[in-house]
């Protein structure tokens, strides 16, 4: 093995077994794990978020996890500045990190760097956010589906905060959010190995809807209702919470709240996959395929 850092990014959609491969990793490999599954960064979000649970986070040191309260102002700038300090810190004592999510945006991040966006007047977004208390979470999607439907594509849909932030950069330039994403990439201290894992659709999203059941039986319903007087916080504008959160406000009842939560992961899934799938350097693999994967592991790293 060579004396270069390697950093093993494993990611994939939601349900699709990367916990479980990465504590494996992390035990072969004696190293740590850091998250970039910017949902599992609250520590108020337990059951909505799938979180590894407390034996797991117990087996091997993990960061980001139950690192930030819903009320912490966070995005994706402060955890690229976060997370390199402290790659910096662990590649020190360990040649190989392991760091895994679904936050595409995120682990993008980590790896190529943030483009740089244009400043916008601050009237810009001020009117944006008047126009999204006024008309709901409808009029945003729309908006940036008709102006920017490249990025609609790949956006969490149900998250104002991404929405309002390609409205405001395409009304302050007139241009799209997605044509600012240049991909230019920065120069990391530590060489990137990405493994994809995927699973045949109907075995995904039978996963997604037992894993659903598991969350509500488990007090998903009472957890949400806990957090109902925060819901406008940017934190809770997710998927596993908003479905909730509308049966909690009388709009309908609890069997389609579920019948939503479920979708809606479903959906939330494709939408993972589709961003993941367009970076033709992660390679992929079935979870259940460990050999294979430290196969690929092993050559990446000679």
């Amino acid at each position: 093995m060579s004396n270069q850092s390697f950093l093993i990014l494993v990611v994939g959609p939601t349900a699709v077994g990367k916990t479980d491969l990465c504590l494996n990793l992390a035990k072969k490999f004696k190293t740590e794990i850091v998250s970039c599954d910017s949902r599992q960064f609250y520590r108020e979000m337990n059951l909505g978020t799938a979180k590894p649970s407390s034996e797991e986070l117990s087996e091997v040191p993990h960061h980001f996890i139950n690192s930030l309260s819903i009320e912490d102002d966070y995005d994706v700038r402060k955890f690229e500045r976060d997370a390199i300090v402290l790659l910096e810190t662990l590649f020190l004592k360990n040649q190989v990190v392991i760091m895994t999510g679904g936050s595409g945006l995120f682990a993008e991040a980590i790896v190529n760097g943030l483009d740089e966006m244009p400043a916008i007047a601050p009237e810009v977004r001020a009117q944006i956010i008047q126009e999204y208390a006024e008309k709901g979470l409808d009029f945003l999607q729309e908006e940036v589906a008709q102006n920017d439907p490249e990025y609609f594509e790949i956006v969490d849909q149900k998250n104002p905060q991404r929405l309002m932030r390609a409205m405001e950069i395409y009304r302050g330039t007139g241009k799209k959010f997605s044509s600012f994403r240049v991909k230019s990439v920065k120069k990391r201290p530590f060489q990137v190995i990405k493994v994809g894992l995927e699973r045949d659709r109907e075995e995904l999203y039978a996963r997604i809807d037992l894993r659903m059941d598991q969350m509500i039986t488990a007090g998903l319903f009472q957890e949400a209702d806990a957090l109902f007087e925060k819901r406008h916080l940017n934190a809770l504008q997710t998927v596993g919470y908003s479905e909730i959160f509308g049966f909690l406000e009388g709009r309908y009842d609890k069997e389609e709240a579920i019948r939503l939560l479920k979708r809606n992961s479903r959906r939330y899934a494709k939408r993972q996959l589709t961003w993941f799938k367009k970076d033709e350097s992660i390679k992929w693999f079935s979870p259940e395929n460990k050999e294979s994967i430290l196969e690929f592991l092993a050559y990446q790293m000679a």
